[in-house]
């Protein structure tokens, strides 16, 4: 399949999200008005192939129902959903989010929503150690546990009675945004190559990624190296969207050359100096098939525009806060975060029906 890559340059990029602001997302509270969108949480028990996990799932449903407001906090703008709603018939495309550091699996259920109103099933997994609720570092050093995570995840969802018969299982796709980015292109056969990411920080010990893996401890031992470095390829996905990703200079190049999956990477604009394209997003796409590679940068777009929208005042009260919190609701001074949000959508809309078209 031949495709075109879109515009490049570069994006800013930070991983760190607060524990205060997103305390609420995973709440649901009362709503008016009626959806046809169903909406489920669920928990995995640990197993060999994976660690516990809290699964939110959003998916058609059979009709018009009366929703609840989840994902709302002090900051982020809750949608409705339909809790328990009954699912409309038929298998669809899966797809599954993986979210950022110190972020949960409502940061983009701006997405996810929009996603099931063109008839996929999205789910979102926490990933312990590194979500809102579990920023213990132990877990948060254990990266590789992520894309496992994620297909962990997939696991549960083609095979439990629940949840199969909603899923066409040879239609997988995965999207992250800022480390989930770097999850979902683990998913797709990227490999973490330690000593590579470590010298390499030794001349860009500027970018975050650098920073966040020295705080969490990561490949701080002969055993997590080897963890580290182990292929987390599952071939079930078959498309896969970066959003803002970081940590792209940890993989190993030829790993990246032989992905096979069709790659769409999505940056936002100049906003930030720890992350520029030209070390990130942008470095990630042109070591991936440039024929399976579509490349896109948001110049209006910050990082944190790839999280919810935010509630009026919330800028403002941000900005009593800590620094590192005070550009959560930040963009890059052109559009509003729901015009960008639109075009996010209508980008990864494009793509995923060219590869998932079935």
């Amino acid at each position: 399949m031949q495709m075109k890559p879109f515009a490049s340059r570069d994006l800013p990029f930070v991983l760190v999200l607060v524990f205060f602001v997103l305390i609420g997302l995973s709440s649901v509270t009362p709503a008016h008005g009626a959806d046809s969108i169903g909406f489920r949480t669920f928990s995995l028990p640990a197993t060999e192939n994976g660690r516990a996990l809290e699964v939110a799932v959003w998916y058609p449903a059979d009709s018009a129902s009366e929703t609840s407001l989840a994902g709302d906090s002090p900051i982020f703008i809750g949608l409705p959903v339909g809790p328990q709603a009954h699912p409309a018939p038929g298998r669809r495309p899966l797809v599954v989010i993986s979210h950022g550091y110190g972020g949960n699996w409502a940061n983009q259920m701006w997405l996810a929503r929009e996603l099931v109103l063109l008839g996929y099933v999205v789910a979102a997994p926490n990933h312990p150690g590194t979500t809102s609720r579990d920023m213990h570092a132990p877990a948060a050093a254990a990266l590789w546990e992520r894309p496992r995570d994620i297909s962990h995840a997939i696991d549960a969802l083609t095979t439990a009675p629940a949840w199969s018969g909603m899923i066409d299982p040879d239609r997988i796709a995965v999207i992250g945004h800022s480390l989930g980015g770097w999850t979902a292109l683990e998913v797709a056969g990227g490999r973490f190559d330690p000593d590579r990411f470590t010298r390499d920080c030794r001349r860009h010990g500027v970018l975050a990624a650098c920073r966040i893996y020295e705080a969490i401890g990561a490949g701080r031992d002969a055993a997590s190296n080897a963890a580290l470095g182990q292929s987390r390829l599952d071939t079930r996905v078959k498309a896969v969207v970066s959003m803002d990703l970081g940590f792209a200079r940890s993989f190993d190049p030829a790993s990246l050359a032989a992905v096979t999956a069709p790659v769409l990477v999505i940056a936002a604009g100049p906003h930030t100096t720890d992350m520029p394209a030209t070390l990130e997003s942008q470095h990630l796409a042109a070591e991936l098939p440039a024929a399976t590679t579509r490349y896109v940068q948001i110049k209006d777009a910050a990082h944190f525009s790839f999280l919810p929208e935010c509630k009026p005042g919330a800028a403002a009260m941000l900005q009593s806060g800590p620094p590192d919190k005070r550009s959560l609701c930040l963009d890059g001074g052109g559009r509003q975060r729901a015009a960008i949000h639109e075009q996010v959508v209508d980008t990864v809309r494009r793509f995923l029906s060219e590869i998932l078209r079935g």
